[in-house]
Order: structure tokens, then sequence, then C-alpha cells
């Protein structure tokens, strides 16, 4: 594993905390508020969503159920082994961090600049999008809502997001577990409706429920890239290590109570909604979730709506604050503008490093271009996971007497490995289109900027300037790494 190295310059930013005790963000996330950043995160959107194109691809209740399981069972077998690596390497910024530590600085900066520039702001920006429609709906029945309106409202939310995270750790936390329970209650009401309607014999669409379905090695790839948009967030306490009480206790436990959770809670809708309508009229509905709400809750049906939106705010939440981590962490070991890498005086939360995420998160609502980027989010994913994957079994075949207090069998990141292959590799295959080329260029477009500013640091001088006018005007000043 790659040793850090401290450098010391005389032009390095002011330093208010020299002479007394470093900076260091609060340790607030207890084994509560850790399944809570899990599971609030993984469930926004797509389970409202995608079950609809998971079934388009699949073309049959049964294997669109065995499709979501399986993203379960990965999910789950992805996150025991980042598990292992929060209790290796117990510092926070998820599989940058891993990246640099294992594979060194250059692929680790080019996942930081591909995520902090591209990924999670766009991944924020669609969630946020999500939230805006269904939020701003009931002011406009029987129509489409104006984009302007939908715009701002996602803005504003975005706004509101980074001023509770700025403002208090604990109050950010606290808020992804009211919002998780909230929306844990909204699944559960839909299972409840769901049991109910097969009590009452409306099974029809499990007969010859395999019936239609298609198996080619593309279209189940894409299939799995729908499923897993809705179990995004399975590796979200990774980005938080540092920030986590007794992190080698909570990672694993919170890992082994949310994913499981939300896989039961995912199949039990997904029967509910099969239950409620026949899988062409799942096909036709646009929005599987209110169509369910109609037909099932007749005039409360607006509380599926209501549902829908707050999911989407909590998930965004957990999104924002996982997010904003990795752009404070990639610029603590320089690869970011050194600002981003302090934390407030009196708040201790990383502040500068989340009001760049809301920046470029903005810039990705006010654009509306970056839709076809967001589709291929799976394709970036999948790629520097199996990265972060193979780097944990280096880390098992070569370096065994490192110590850590949680194991996972070996098979199991073999297992996740093969399967990142698969989906990375497949839908390139079986439908190659030219946005997987303009994704790849955009990744190690990278190269222009690391070599100058961060292998030969080749910085300009009023960079310093700037940094320093930052410091004083945010009040930030330098973290010290989490000793663990």
């Amino acid at each position: 594993m790659r040793k850090r190295k401290t450098t010391h310059s005389p032009h390095s930013p002011a330093d208010p905390s020299e002479g007394r005790e470093k900076l260091r963000l609060k340790q607030e996330v207890g084994l509560i508020s850790g399944v809570s950043l899990i599971a609030g995160t993984m469930i926004g959107s797509g389970i409202f969503m995608s079950p609809e194109w998971v079934l388009h691809h699949m073309g049959s209740p049964a294997s669109s159920l065995l499709i979501w399981a399986a993203c379960g069972v990965l999910a789950t077998f992805g996150a025991l082994s980042y598990a292992e690596l929060g209790t290796v390497i117990k510092e926070s910024g998820g599989e940058y961090i891993y990246i640099l530590r294992i594979f060194g600085s250059f692929p680790a900066f080019l996942f930081a600049y591909t995520s902090v520039i591209l990924v999670r702001p766009a991944g924020l920006a669609a969630v946020c999008l999500s939230f805006a429609e269904y939020a701003v709906a009931p002011f406009y029945p029987g129509c489409s809502s104006p984009q302007v309106v939908v715009k701002c409202a996602a803005a504003a939310c975005i706004l509101v997001l980074t001023i509770i995270n700025c403002l208090n750790v604990r109050l950010a936390t606290s808020i992804m577990n009211v919002f998780t329970a909230a929306k844990l209650l909204a699944l559960l009401v839909i299972v409840v409706g769901g049991l109910a309607l097969l009590a009452k014999g409306q099974t029809q669409s499990f007969q010859n429920a395999f019936q239609n379905t298609t198996a080619g090695i593309g279209t189940v790839g894409v299939a799995f890239y729908q499923g897993l948009w809705s179990y995004d967030g399975w590796n979200n306490l990774n980005y938080v290590t540092e920030e986590l009480k007794k992190p080698e206790v909570t990672l694993p436990r919170a890992v082994m109570i949310a994913i499981p959770l939300v896989t039961c809670l995912y199949l039990m809708v997904n029967v509910s909604y099969f239950a409620a309508m026949t899988p062409s009229e799942l096909l036709t509905s646009g929005a599987v979730a209110v169509t369910w709400g109609d037909k099932v809750l007749g005039r409360w049906a607006w509380l599926i709506s209501l549902s829908v939106a707050l999911s989407t705010f909590g998930s965004s939440n957990g999104t924002f604050f996982s997010g904003g981590r990795v752009c404070y962490i990639a610029a603590r070991e320089g690869h970011m503008p050194d600002i981003l890498s302090m934390a407030h005086v009196r708040c201790l939360t990383p502040s500068p490093a989340l009001l760049f995420t809301s920046a470029m998160s903005l810039v990705m609502i006010m654009s509306g271009n970056f839709t076809s980027i967001v589709n291929f989010f799976s394709f970036i994913a999948w790629f520097f996971y199996g990265m972060t994957i193979s780097g944990l079994l280096y880390l098992k075949i070569k370096k065994p007497e490192l110590p850590r207090s949680y194991k996972v069998p070996i098979i199991i990141p073999i297992i996740v490995l093969m399967a990142a292959v698969y989906l990375v590799l497949a839908p390139i295959i079986d439908q190659p289109q030219i946005e997987f080329l303009y994704i790849v260029l955009f990744i190690f477009s990278g190269v222009i900027l690391y070599f100058p500013l961060v292998r030969f640091k080749c910085h300009p001088r009023f960079l310093q300037r700037v940094t320093l006018h930052l410091q004083l005007f945010l009040e930030v000043a330098p973290t010290a790494r989490d000793a663990n």
C-alpha cells in the first residue's frame, strides 16, 4: 500500500490551528445514522421509476424480479467488500482514497477528476430534478410542469441542502434519519397494499411469469444498470469513514442491516406493483408509483407523490453529504485546490468542498445538457468499482498481514469484480454507442491537468493569494487526518 507523503511549503495557506490542536471533522455518525445514510441514499426516485424500465428490458415479471434480487445481492457483496477496505484504510473518501493508497496518485486523480467534476454533481442534479418534478406537479394539474419552474425548484433544493450540510453534521444526519423513516413508511404502505391485493386473489401478473423473457447479454446488462441505479448509495458510508463512531464496528454492521433491508423492500414493492397492474399497464404508466396510488389509494393517491418528493429530497441529502467528502479528501491529498481541503473553524464541516459541489450541481441543472451523461452513470461507476475491488483482492493476496477487524471471504470480491467487468463490457459489445467513447475521453482528459498541476506542481502564484482571501472570507482552516 502506498504511504502518504507530507510536504511543508513556505507558501502554504495560513493555518490558524498551527501551534494548537488541528481541526478535525467531528465523529457524529453512529450506527443508526450510518444505516440511514446508506438506506436513505439508496431509496431515492429509482424504486418509484425504474421498475418500468427493468421490465421493459427483461420482458417478464419473474425475470425482472430476479434482476432486482440480483442487484441487491451484488450491492450487498460490494458493500461487504468495501467494509473490509474501510477497516484496513480508515480514511474517508471511498473509492478515491482506496485507489490512491493501493494504485497511486495518477489513477486516483482520474477518479477524483471524473467524480468531482461530472459524476457526483450530475447524479445530485438528476435526483434534485426528480424531487422538483414531483414537488411542483400538484401546482400544474392536468399538464406538464414548466421546465423553468422545475429547474428553479431543483436549484432551491440544492441551496437548502448546502446550508444544512454546511451548518452542522448532526443536523444533516438528523434530517437523513427523519426522511429515511418517512420513505420506509411510504414503501411499507405500498407493500401492505400489495399484500392486500394478493390476498384478494389479484395474481394474474404471476401466471406464466417468465413468458416473453429476453436474455441477451447487453439487454441484461442494461436492465442491471436500471436496477443498480436504485441501489446506488450502497458505498456511501465509506466516504465518511473518519466521521464514524467506531468505524471498525459501525461500517460492517450498518451495511449488513441497511442493504438486505432495502433489497427485501424493493422486492416486495415490485410484487405490489405487479399485483395492482398488468405488465402492459406497468410499461405504459410513466410513473409506476403514481399509477399504483391511483389504482389502490384512490383519493389518497396524492400521498404517493408526496412520498416520492420526500424520498428524493432525503436521497439528495445523502448524496450531497457523501459527495462533498470526495472533493474534500481529494483536495487534502493535493489533487484539488487547497481551499477545498479546509473546514469551517466553528461548524467543523468541509464547507468549501460542499459549496464547490453545490456550484457544479447548479451548473448541471441550469445547462440541462447532462441527461445523456447521467444515463451512462453506471458505466463510469462500475469501471471504478471494479478497480477498487481489484485493489482489495491485491491486499488480501499480497498483504494479508495488514490489520483488519473485518474480513470478507475472497469469493465475494471475486464475484463483484466479475460482475463489474460484465457491466462495463457487455453493453459496449452488444450495443456500442458513441457516448461510451465520449466518457472514456472525458476520463483521460484529466491527464492534461494531472501532470502540470499535480505531478510537477506548476501552480500560478496568484492562487496562493486567492486561497488566503477565501480562507478569511469563508472562515476556514486546514484540517488534520483522523489518526485512527
